[in-house]
């Protein structure tokens, strides 16, 4: 556990403005399967804790794809088609005629391609299909069969690469840019085009707006954010777009949650510079399994993070089967053990130092459920 210093707000960047998420919001609403997700209340497990409410943004059913994922990588495809159209037409085009059968035709001719532990690539093989374009999917060695297939069922290749999550990112790059494809990476590293990640992190901001909304009236604001991250994108998302739109405040406490085997935003806090670290045990948190943070992002975390927490694999796993199981008046939520993260971060936190986190019968806390199983032949709620 780290604790940090009160945010420092200085870094905030561009596309977290007030209004930056209403381009994504209208942009993904051409998408036949977009509807916001629920905001659930978990009232029997925050009086489990001793806390006053737990609510959870349950992403488990976002477009089909069954992850927060789905925002990201699908907006920056059809956001980029948009340009490629303006660029060939010489005239500004509308979200809906990328489905018109002629656009179609103009974008078929277009590759996309990102490196994926899983949900980025369903989101962007998802984005590349509804408007007639290919995509291109490198995954790297721990990704499983299950976890591929459901990428190629959307229709793209997949290509595997030897190594860890990082591997996979530096060999999509390096293809993209040999073969004139359209990358859309969800982490940026030293000196790259930070383009097409800024689209997938705006992405996620539709998440505040459906939260914001679902608030409406509700006088008493969150105290406790926990976010679970790989490179960090969603919780600097979330944190930034939170802010500028009113729905955190100073006094609220943004906490980061990662897998004790690959924390790489814990040790790059420790550091105070971003470190890559080496590959090491795999974890059943697949999804946030990333060896450093996405430089886009990393000052965002930095300046606004109240503090970082590990769980360990076996917390992960007890997460899941408590929101499976769901208790009395709360909602079973049938979640993968990424997606349960932040409530086994927050397990943690209630059950550890409870005045120096600030928890206690007033908290009011927001967890996200980011994902839902990926690969079932694995996953904890069915033991």
């Amino acid at each position: 556990m780290l604790l940090r210093p009160s945010s420092d707000l200085k870094h905030i960047p561009w596309w977290c403005d007030r209004n930056a998420g209403e381009e994504p919001l209208c942009l993904l609403r051409a998408c036949p399967r977009y509807a916001p997700t629920k905001l659930i209340s978990l009232p029997r497990k925050a009086e489990k804790l001793g806390l006053g409410e737990i609510w959870i943004k349950d992403e488990t059913q976002r477009l089909g794809i069954g992850s927060f994922k789905g925002l990201g990588g699908a907006y920056a495809v059809l956001k980029l088609a948009m340009k490629h159209v303006e660029g060939r037409t010489g005239r500004a085009s509308l979200p809906a005629e990328l489905l018109e059968p002629g656009v179609r035709s103009m974008l078929s001719e277009l590759t996309f391609s990102c490196a994926s532990d899983g949900n980025h690539g369903r989101s962007v093989s998802a984005g590349a299909r509804l408007i007639g374009a290919r995509a291109v999917v490198y995954l790297h060695e721990g990704v499983s069969d299950e976890r591929a297939a459901h990428i190629s069922r959307l229709g793209a290749a997949i290509v595997r690469v030897a190594g860890d999550y990082h591997d996979s990112v530096e060999a999509a790059a390096k293809a993209a840019s040999q073969d004139g494809w359209i990358a859309v990476p969800d982490t940026v590293g030293p000196g790259e085009d930070e383009t097409a990640c800024t689209l997938v992190v705006q992405g996620y901001s539709i998440l505040i707006d459906e939260i914001i909304a679902a608030t409406s009236g509700q006088p008493k604001p969150f105290t406790h954010v926990l976010v679970q991250a790989g490179v960090g994108g969603l919780a600097a998302s979330v944190f930034g777009h939170g802010w500028a739109r009113g729905l955190f405040g100073r006094d609220t406490h943004l906490w980061i949650v990662e897998p004790e085997r690959s924390a790489c935003l814990y040790e790059s806090a420790h550091a105070e510079r971003p470190v890559r670290l080496p590959s090491g045990p795999p974890t059943n948190m697949a999804m946030l399994e990333c060896q450093s943070p996405s430089l886009l992002v990393w000052p965002i975390i930095e300046s606004m993070s109240t503090g970082f927490l590990t769980v360990t694999d076996e917390q992960a796993a007890d997460a899941v089967r408590l929101l499976n199981a769901g208790v009395s008046d709360d909602p079973r939520l049938r979640v993968g053990e990424s997606g349960a993260a932040g409530f086994a971060g927050l397990i943690r936190a209630a059950g550890e130092d409870r005045g120096r986190l600030a928890l206690g019968q007033s908290s009011k806390v927001l967890l996200f459920a980011t994902e839902g199983p990926t690969d079932l032949s694995a996953w904890s709620g069915s033991r």
